[in-house]
């Protein structure tokens, strides 16, 4: 509980930014290359933060990267451990 709030105080949630996001598909292209007719879409992949938000990481592109959804999946299990300390 007292770690709860330490970390609620210590390193507030920030919501995920859009314009964050696009800034980083912009530096970062899909590894797999655009759906055709899109420039946003990448299919089976997804722009997932290197160090959670959950864990007191940064919303900005330098702390983004492509996963596969597969990947991002198995890593959404173990970031539930940082959700449940806030």
């Amino acid at each position: 509980m007292i770690l709860a709030l330490i970390l609620a105080v210590a390193c507030p949630h920030p919501a995920r930014s859009r314009t964050e996001v696009h800034h980083f598909m912009q530096l970062h292209p899909c590894p797999g290359g655009p759906d055709r007719g899109s420039q946003r879409r990448c299919r089976g992949y997804v722009v997932d933060h290197i160090k959670p938000l959950a864990c007191c990481g940064k919303d900005e592109p330098a702390n983004m990267q492509w996963q596969t959804v597969k990947e991002a999946k198995a890593k959404d299990r173990w970031e539930l451990d940082c959700r449940r300390y806030r």
